[in-house]
């Protein structure tokens, strides 16, 4: 029962739940948390901290003698109601309170608790040099999302209980303290320095936060200007970074002030806090954390001049972040099952964000691969609802359906309801909910009070039910009786989607053979079409034959595509639809039916197509058709102005295993490239070209050649030098290779670099002899014993590669001992994929790989043959 529920009964999809879920649901509320203050002292180098929590609570209900409390691994001194003290039992996750009075109705009480913390394991976090790392800065952070503050104060640790708060809190100088809403003040206390901040805007528990550190300010603003253009109030922006950084700094988040305006006007609700900062610090355990008018981001984040030239991920953090203040912050979800209101829309933001900097194609673009995500996990993973109360952890639902499935029914609210309408539910939800708790059924309701449209169509298909359309399309044309007819099927095994669907036929202004996309736009004749059945056939009356046909106009609906269209209509949609999705979906289609004449269209659209991101497309397809003027064709988008379609075309030539594309990718490296992405490419991809026959003798240049990288290319994030260590991981029967990414995974190796090598591990274990597997079995076994998540995570994602059933039991173990859900899941995830690798499947595997060897060389004769006729027509 539980499976159909999540899953839609299909089989083919794991279902979300794994053993020990259950239903959750808010706790019941003892009375409404007023004011949430922590005065405390920090130890730094003893990595403990002692204070006070005191919690004002007003009681809902008469007659409750006792409060429980979370407070996990805390020593608890003592407890006072009302100045008086009082008993308490605590058994380490939970703390009760004996009142000596019961409560009345809405008279107040006042609970504060003393209690210290040492070598905290979760909720706060003690950064400092390390014997392996002595250049680590000196820093404390918080993170409470998703129930983690309890772990640094005692609290009710739900969502739904909203607060004002205050931090008053003592550190040795030259620290700096910054935490939520505005500075009271910074005292001095001799030695150390007492901050003293107060949020005045009530928030949730799990968005109180504390940063420390010896950091650089760079200061900014944003103003609120009204309707007279008059400023009404001048906001501070900060950034603060480990000092040196103020350049990276100011180069990654210095489009704050804009995106504030923009956001601002867009929700239509002002930025509602006093300030905002950023704060970047030091292994953080996530990119970017939301903390209420106090954003954590990884210090990874921070770009030099190099890395700014085709890296948009730090302005799409920055972007996501921000966009929480409202969506997160300002209206704030009642239960974690509801998270995907706040994450699809900080998602979506990121789209929207694109748009307003880079345009409509750079956005549909970014939609694409936001559905991409979602489509990976769907299919791989599990299927899920986006609301579901039943989980073992919250952070389970943190995942690729909360975020990019989100951000995708955003973008289709936009598409049902027009743009004016769109934003004007927006606004309405924001607005009425600000400062309060909302579920999706407040969403809902938003939306019919601006605009009268009732969305729960669309919600019970997206949002309360797993899975998505998957399309095939067929179009055909009779010329008798000027009809076109289009076939579509819904081939997804479970529920049949239920949509209003445009499809466009375009006509091109033709001139000559220089027509273009960007000179002379199609015209299209659009029809509407209800598609709920398993299968339907819709005929057009049409005045001419179009060029092409466009199904789904825009793109705007979650759902794959396949087009079965003939090849002329396929080339024309290529060359001419105005929608760069579907220019796309022509780019898959052509390569799919392979041939000369579908690659010399993708070729040409190599060259010409207009927009930088359906050239990486097309790329990619290019490298699928395997014949050999793909190959050819591939290497003039060396030559790209765009970073992204270089570095794209340096991936899709490692799988054109020629010696062209070798050679070409030898240079590459060689010589450079302004961008990290690209060289990294290139060197990852030459590792990958010398595992076949025909390149086989070039192995030890190439070894020699990564080896040099690793030596001599430390940049960015280390970018390039991860391109070098999984190149060396695809050399899977090297052991010189091997050596290589084990010495990588040492001590003292930069961390990025280091987790790069640790996942780099599984990869290359499954071309190793039976001892060089136990090697890196062992090495990951003694990697598993830090604590640190990421490693954690590596170590998991390196098990769950290998084919061995050695590997089961440091999984098992791994998730009974780690203190992160999202550790746990993913190696209980990763367990029946070792077994299914380790089994009867490697009979299964040696076919597969005969089966793809013999159709490469149909490829191969194909290719010949094909370019024997092509000779013969010149």
């Amino acid at each position: 029962m539980l499976q159909s529920e999540f899953d839609g009964g299909n089989n083919k999809h794991r279902a979300f739940p794994l053993p020990g879920s259950r239903p959750h649901y808010s706790p019941d509320r003892p009375g409404q948390v007023e004011h949430i203050f922590l005065d405390l002292v920090l130890d730094i180098p003893k990595k403990t901290y002692h204070g006070t929590c005191t919690i004002r609570l007003v009681p809902v209900r008469s007659g409750i003698s006792n409060l429980t409390l979370d407070a996990v691994s805390l020593d608890i001194q003592s407890v006072q109601v009302d100045g008086t003290s009082v008993g308490f039992d605590y058994d380490g996750e939970q703390v009760q309170i004996q009142l000596q009075k019961s409560t009345e109705v809405g008279k107040k009480i006042e609970i504060a608790i003393a209690y210290s913390n040492q070598n905290p394991q979760r909720g706060i976090y003690f950064i400092s040099p390390e014997t392996h790392y002595p250049n680590k800065p000196i820093q404390v952070w918080t993170q409470g999302e998703d129930e983690d503050s309890r772990y640094w104060f005692p609290c009710f640790d739900y969502p739904g209980q909203l607060a004002t708060s205050e931090i008053r809190v003592q550190v040795a100088k030259p620290f700096v303290a910054i935490s939520n809403g505005e500075l009271l003040y910074a005292k001095d206390a001799g030695d150390d320095t007492i901050y003293h901040w107060k949020q005045q805007q009530v928030h949730p528990t799990y968005l109180m936060t504390l940063a420390v550190g010896d950091f650089a300010e760079i200061q900014d603003t944003w103003q609120d200007v009204g309707q007279d253009a008059q400023p009404r109030r001048i906001v501070p922006v900060t950034y603060y970074v480990e000092k040196g950084r103020e350049e990276d700094a100011r180069r990654s988040m210095g489009k704050t002030p804009r995106m504030i305006e923009f956001f601002s006007q867009k929700y239509c609700f002002p930025y509602p806090f006093p300030k905002y900062a950023q704060v970047c610090v030091d292994d953080f355990i996530f990119g970017g954390m939301e903390n209420t008018s106090t954003t954590l981001l990884t210090d990874r984040c921070l770009l030099d001049q190099r890395a700014a030239l085709d890296n948009r991920i730090t302005e799409n953090l920055v972007a996501h972040e921000l966009a929480h203040q409202w969506f997160g912050d300002l209206v704030v979800i009642k239960h974690w099952s509801h998270a995907w209101i706040k994450e699809g829309m900080a998602s979506y933001s990121e789209v929207m964000w694109t748009e307003q900097e880079y345009g409509a194609d750079d956005a549909a673009y970014y939609r694409l691969l936001e559905a991409r995500s979602y489509f990976s996990e769907d299919s791989s993973r599990y299927r899920r609802p986006l609301v579901t109360h039943i989980y073992r952890e919250p952070i389970e639902l943190y995942d690729r359906h909360l975020y990019e499935k989100g951000a995708c029914v955003y973008h289709m609210m936009r598409a049902e309801l027009g743009e004016e309408l769109f934003w004007r539910a927006i606004h309405t939800f924001v607005q009425d909910n600000a400062h309060k708790t909302v579920e999706t059924v407040d969403l809902l309701r938003a939306i019919e009070k601006a605009t009268g449209r009732n969305l729960l169509f669309l919600f019970d298909q997206y949002v309360y039910r797993g899975g998505h359309p998957e399309y095939k399309v067929a179009y055909s044309w009779d010329a008798d009786s000027k009809l076109a007819k289009v076939t579509v099927t819904q081939s997804q095994e479970e529920d049949l989607f239920d949509l209003k669907l445009p499809i466009a036929f375009g006509y091109t202004q033709k001139s000559g053979a220089e027509a273009s996309l960007d000179q002379l736009p199609p015209t299209l004749k659009t029809f509407t079409v209800r598609v709920h059945e398993r299968e339907q056939s819709f005929y057009f009356p049409l005045s001419e034959k179009p060029q092409f046909v466009s199904f789904d106009v825009g793109n705007h609906y979650l759902k794959t595509v396949t087009l079965e269209y003939p090849l002329p209509e396929l080339k024309a949609q290529l060359q001419f639809d105005p929608d760069p999705l579907s220019r796309i979906y022509a780019a898959e289609a052509l390569a799919k039916k392979g041939g000369i004449i579908a690659v010399k269209a993708l070729a040409d659209a190599l060259q010409n197509e207009p927009f930088w991101g359906v050239r990486v497309e097309v790329a990619k397809q290019l490298a699928e058709v395997k014949l050999d003027f793909a190959g050819s064709a591939l290497l003039v988008g060396l030559n790209d102005e765009s970073a992204y379609v270089r570095r794209a075309v340096a991936e899709a030539l490692g799988d054109i295993k020629t010696p062209e594309s070798y050679d070409a990718l030898k240079q590459l490296v060689e010589k450079g490239d302004p961008s990290y992405y690209v060289e990294a490419a290139g060197v990852r991809s030459l590792g990958g070209l010398v595992t076949s026959a025909t390149l086989k003798t070039r192995e030890e240049d190439v070894i020699d050649l990564l080896t040099d990288v690793l030596k001599q290319r430390a940049g960015w994030n280390e970018v390039v030098r991860i391109g070098a260590i999984a190149g060396l991981s695809q050399i899977k029967t090297s052991p010189v290779a091997l050596n290589l990414v084990v010495q990588t995974t040492s001590p003292g190796i930069p961390q990025a670099l280091r987790l790069a090598a640790i996942r780099a591990l599984g990869t290359i274990s499954t071309g190793q002899t039976p001892n060089n597997v136990e090697l890196i079995l062992q090495q990951l076994q003694d990697l598993s014993k830090e604590s640190f998540f990421l490693t954690q995570v590596a170590v998991v994602v390196a098990l769950g590669q290998m084919e061995t059933p050695k590997a089961i039991p440091i999984l098992r173990s791994l998730a009974d001992q780690t203190k992160d859900g999202r550790v746990r899941r993913i190696a209980e995830e990763a367990i029946p994929k070792v077994q299914q690798n380790s089994g009867s499947d490697q009979a299964v595997k040696q076919l597969r790989e005969e089966f793809d060897q013999l159709k490469k060389e149909n490829q191969e004769l194909k290719s010949r043959l094909e370019n024997l006729e092509a000779k013969s027509k010149q």
